[in-house]
């Protein structure tokens, strides 16, 4: 219980500090520490991250550093996809769901040792958050946000925080404050799409939290004091060795045969999700054409 309640805390530390990251270990710890299935331990730490995100947006708030209408308008999209990504979950295996978690802390990872966003849209004075916002991106990708939310109960503060700070023009610390208004809002919606097939341990819910809701206001107290990139890199690193851990415990020959079951049994389903991947990858091309800037030269 000791080192389920200390890692509860280092979670909500990086939620703080960061905007993101402690909640990409919260399903692993509630898995293999607290012993709970899948599904409860997915449903369980969207209580967690979203009621720790709520308290730690407090102190970034207070500091000016939450824009309400960028957080209201990416935060909406999210709770439409988050509700679907949680009714979805009831009809994916709870092994399935934790593979997807894995691939998703790696490219979380790969996110952060990158440090995408962080050197983008600088504060240069005035007021912190933008008039106008790029409407249709920053509704597109909090849905695509919320949705992956609702499947496998990951925060998404690490896709929400360069989303904001690339597409609502929010400078850094304003887009970490920003990205807790929203994951809590995506938080919420999830769990009321898992609310219908989960049931929770109230007591467990309720150490766990206030764990991580002491390590949010230590966390919030650092982030206007020390630079985020190093532990952002380091953090970025021991999630690719959970994510190892959690392929190497989770894949297995009968895992795969369970994975072509459920296709053979939603194989319209699986049609219409190949379709909307192609859909959403020419949407990246297109963007990536447009945004191309040639060498020797910059963009216009």
């Amino acid at each position: 219980m000791g080192l389920m309640l200390g890692l509860a805390g280092v979670i909500g530390l990086l939620l703080g500090l960061l905007g993101g990251g402690g909640s990409i270990l919260t399903v692993p710890v509630l898995v293999y520490v607290a012993g709970l299935d899948p599904k409860t331990a997915i449903a369980t730490s969207l209580v967690v991250v979203g009621t720790t995100s709520l308290v730690a947006m407090v102190g970034h708030a207070r500091g000016g550093r939450v824009c309400w209408k960028n957080g209201y308008s990416f935060g909406l999209a999210g709770m439409a996809g988050a509700y679907g990504g949680g009714r979805l979950a009831a009809y994916v295996p709870g092994h399935i769901l934790l593979l997807l978690f894995a691939l998703v802390m790696l490219a979380t990872a790969a996110a952060m040792l990158k440090g995408r966003g962080r050197e983008t849209q600088p504060h240069t004075g005035g007021p912190i958050c933008p008039r106008r916002l790029n409407l249709p991106a920053v509704l597109f990708d909090g849905f695509l946000v919320g949705a992956l939310n609702g499947l496998v109960g990951v925060g998404g503060g690490f896709v929400i925080v360069p989303a904001l700070n690339l597409l609502g023009g929010l400078p850094m610390h304003a887009a970490v404050g920003t990205s807790l208004l929203v994951i809590a809002m995506n938080s919420a919606a999830a769990l009321a799409g898992y609310a219908s097939h989960v049931s929770f341990d109230p007591h467990l819910v309720m150490l766990f939290t206030g764990a991580a809701v002491v390590g949010s206001v230590v966390g919030g107290w650092l982030s206007k004091r020390i630079s985020g990139n190093a532990l952002r890199r380091g953090f970025g690193v021991f999630v690719i060795a959970i994510a190892a851990y959690l392929l190497h415990r989770e894949l297995s020959w009968a895992v795969v045969d369970e994975v072509r079951r459920v296709v053979l049994e939603h194989r319209d389903f699986f049609w219409g999700l190949m379709t909307a991947l192609a859909i959403l990858a020419l949407y990246w091309l297109r963007g990536l054409i447009h945004h191309h800037r040639p060498l020797g030269g910059q963009a216009r």
